[in-house]
């Protein structure tokens, strides 16, 4: 289980806190493989988050919090220009000699620059920060765009909802592209899985993805059920595709997966699904057909049971969510350039629900 500890100072951004503890929750609850412990952490003179809308919160751990901890997060705070405090600055450099990641969320890189463990690193911050930035602390290369930046153990970006884009870049990096994606999913569409069918599979088994570790046995196994969904494949044929009898099979999969072959084939064929819907307009179908399902019944039956959503609801919601995004961020980012064309017409009104919602970190 890998231990992430997250360093609240105050003022902390309360989205900054919690968008940690969503995205690794959801990475371990949908993929039993997964395994994290998030642990908030306070630092020297924390008692609340930030404003708008400030909460406390209570936690065991202090700065000891941070031993033994693979990753280390540092999300933004009010005070993020002052000097952190030694004790700080000894834990962080002590975890980083163990061999610990630190992550920076928004202006927590101004945090960790402090602490002179970026000098001559390229790092990330959120972008109406990022000059200032560079200014403060002109040896480290600093991304304009705050896009998420790896430079050996140090992680950094924006801070894009809270962080969960630094967030989702970890988890790449710990369980592969497939189970960052999955997660995405989960989080930004909120569809909630149901209990499965009690004769084949129990409601916990329902939660799960399904997804093959990095360096499994089955890879190549489950890369050939991928290349053949479109095909009716069988125990049988899985089993002999991987050249072992349909027991041993079973509990190889049930060992690195969670789930049976069969299992493991039904999730796989909905996620599929799921891409198709989000990125082509194949009707229902076609889709079923594609992925193996059979009939358009089959695949709203099997696609409402295991995401919580029929198939057209399901293109609806992303199509919808991919809209507004585009919208807000192209819009603003259209009016924010006419605007510097033209200072004297000051911030569009476009420019400052932009900054309202896509940059919350201090």
């Amino acid at each position: 289980m890998s231990l992430i500890a997250v360093l609240a100072h105050d003022g902390v951004p309360g989205h900054q806190l919690t968008a940690p503890l969503s995205t690794f929750a959801t990475a371990a609850h949908h993929h039993p493989p997964v395994a994290y412990d998030v642990r908030v952490c306070a630092a020297p003179g924390f008692t609340s988050t930030g404003g708008p809308g400030a909460f406390r919160v209570e936690t065991p751990w202090g700065l000891e919090g941070l031993d033994g901890a693979d990753t280390v997060l540092l999300p933004g705070h009010d005070a993020f220009r002052d000097p952190p405090s030694s004790d700080l600055v000894d834990a962080l450099r002590d975890a980083v000699a163990r061999g610990a990641r630190v992550g920076a969320v928004g202006t927590g890189a101004f945090t960790l620059a402090a602490t002179g463990l970026l000098d001559g690193r390229r790092a990330a911050t959120s972008r109406r920060h990022a000059q200032e930035l560079a200014r403060l602390h002109p040896g480290i290369a600093v991304a304009p765009e705050g896009e998420v930046v790896e430079d050996g153990p140090f992680h950094s970006g924006a801070g894009v909802l809270g962080g969960v884009d630094l967030c989702l870049h970890l988890i790449t990096l710990d369980h592969g592209v497939r189970v960052a994606i999955e997660t995405e999913r989960q989080l930004f569409l909120r569809l909630h899985d149901q209990a499965g069918d009690p004769e084949h599979e129990t409601g916990v088994d329902a939660a799960y993805n399904a997804v093959t570790p990095p360096g499994s046995s089955l890879a190549p196994v489950t890369w050939w059920m991928e290349v053949n969904l479109h095909e009716a494949l069988t125990l049988a044929d899985i089993a002999a595709q991987a050249g072992l009898g349909e027991r041993s099979l079973t509990r190889r999969f049930r060992a690195e997966t969670g789930l049976t072959p069969l299992q493991y084939l039904l999730r796989t064929r909905v996620q599929r699904a799921q891409r198709l819907l989000e990125r082509t307009d194949d009707p229902v179908e076609r889709i079923a057909l594609l992925t193996g399902l059979g009939t358009s019944a089959n695949l709203r039956h099997h696609f409402q049971r295991l995401t919580g959503a029929s198939p057209s609801t399901y293109r609806a919601a992303f199509r919808a969510l991919v809209s507004d995004v585009t919208w807000r961020e192209g819009a603003a980012g259209a009016e924010e350039e006419r605007g510097k064309r033209n200072p004297a017409n000051g911030p569009s009104p476009a420019t400052e629900k932009k900054q309202t919602a896509i940059h919350r970190e201090p």
